[in-house]
């Protein structure tokens, strides 16, 4: 028996949740112990960004492949034919199959790759460009640390996909009883698509601004123009923004009979209540964190101590709202 063989039988619980979230968040933290180690010896945090997205690539394909890897194994245990891993472009015509995928779970979890692709290749040029990443000036000095802030973006990774691995636990025939397109998926895909935009045209707009202020073009401490005169922290508008777009199509899918049925939760009285939870549990999360961790907090307090005392600054601050944009 393969080592992939051997994983998949220890995790193959009863519960179709359970046996995609279990690998799937194992997966999380071993990808992030194998960065952290010889980032660790370097006292580097040059990939520690672009681990994160390649973690959440990782993951969301293992999770997306899993049903399919468990029948190619049962089948070659059996001596049997191994069946095709299922097409992607199938799951979008409605051709999936009995081991096949929805187009929910390869839109969702493209989405997510597009996102998790975009950020962290925005990321890894500008910590190239720069350097250095100041966040970790002294954590990367501290082992123990530096290692558990790769913990952390293991812990990071696995919640913000829970409903992801929720949806994409769900087996074909499930979801196969759902309408072909629901208010939830349009409201959900939109949000993302809306989020994705305001983060990516607020991040162009910051780079952009940096780099003239590097030619000498303009001698401002701080954008107030663009998006950035719209909120002060237009880009973590964006990312709340796309992971509740991400978190409303997966609740949709998660809170209906045949979500319920897909996860054997049917008949329980608080399994749509925890098919919302797993949902709701990725946006909260992200908000938190923007608002009261690594976020808006580290942001406010930099420049609070720069221009705190001047005019100009006070007065974009009073007159520009925090985190929703002002049209």
């Amino acid at each position: 028996m393969t080592l992939l063989n051997s994983l998949l039988h220890v995790t193959n619980f009863r519960n179709p949740f359970i046996r995609t979230l279990v690998p799937s968040i194992s997966a999380a933290f071993a990808i992030q112990a194998a960065v952290a180690v010889p980032s660790i010896l370097a006292q580097s945090e040059r990939f520690y960004d672009l681990s994160g997205s390649l973690t959440y690539i990782s993951v969301t394909a293992l999770s997306l492949y899993l049903p399919a890897l468990r029948a190619r194994a049962a089948a070659s245990l059996a001596g049997k034919a191994q069946p095709a891993l299922p097409s992607l472009l199938d799951a979008l015509a409605g051709k999936g199959g009995p081991n096949g995928l929805n187009w929910r779970q390869v839109v969702i979890s493209t989405a997510v790759a597009v996102w998790a692709t975009r950020l962290g290749t925005y990321l890894f040029q500008r910590v190239i460009s720069d350097g250095k990443d100041s966040r970790f000036d002294e954590i990367k000095k501290s082992p123990p640390k530096f290692f558990g802030a790769f913990m952390v973006q293991a812990t990071w990774v696995s919640l913000c996909l829970m409903p992801v691995l929720a949806l994409n636990s769900i087996p074909h025939v499930a979801l196969s009883a759902l309408p072909l397109i629901g208010v939830t998926d349009i409201i959900g895909l939109l949000l993302f698509a809306g989020g994705l935009t305001f983060e990516v045209t607020a991040d162009r707009q910051k780079n952009a601004w940096v780099q003239a202020k590097k030619n000498k073009e303009h001698d401002e401490d701080f954008l107030t123009r663009g998006l950035w005169g719209k909120s002060r922290h237009p880009n973590y508008f964006g990312e709340s923004t796309l992971w509740t777009g991400i978190a409303t199509t997966a609740a949709g899918v998660l809170m209906s009979n045949a979500g319920q049925i897909g996860m054997s939760l049917a008949g329980t009285s608080y399994g749509r209540i925890l098919g919302l939870s797993m949902a709701a549990v990725s946006p909260a999360f992200v908000t938190f964190l923007l608002f009261k961790v690594s976020g808006i907090p580290l942001s406010e307090n930099k420049y609070d101590e720069k221009y705190g005392d001047r005019k100009d600054y006070q007065e974009w601050k009073k007159n520009t709202p925090m985190f929703f944009p002002k049209f």
